[in-house]
């Protein structure tokens, strides 16, 4: 059940804003595969991710 609402958020995510992959992800807590990427990924986006999750709890209820 928690992969169908991880897999709802995701895809809602893509199809209803304007947040980038990197704050979708992020949200999601996935880590940053590519090593050279992930070396100066240096933000943890909270205030961006914080804003996504807002809207999506406005969404679901």
């Amino acid at each position: 059940m928690p992969q169908g609402f991880r897999s709802s958020f995701r895809d809602w995510a893509s199809e209803c804003t304007d947040a980038p992959h990197a704050v979708m992800e992020a949200a999601l807590a996935h880590a940053v595969r590519n090593q050279v990427e992930a070396a100066y990924a240096r933000s943890d986006l909270f205030a961006r991710r914080r804003k996504l999750m807002d809207a999506w709890a406005a969404y679901i209820s």
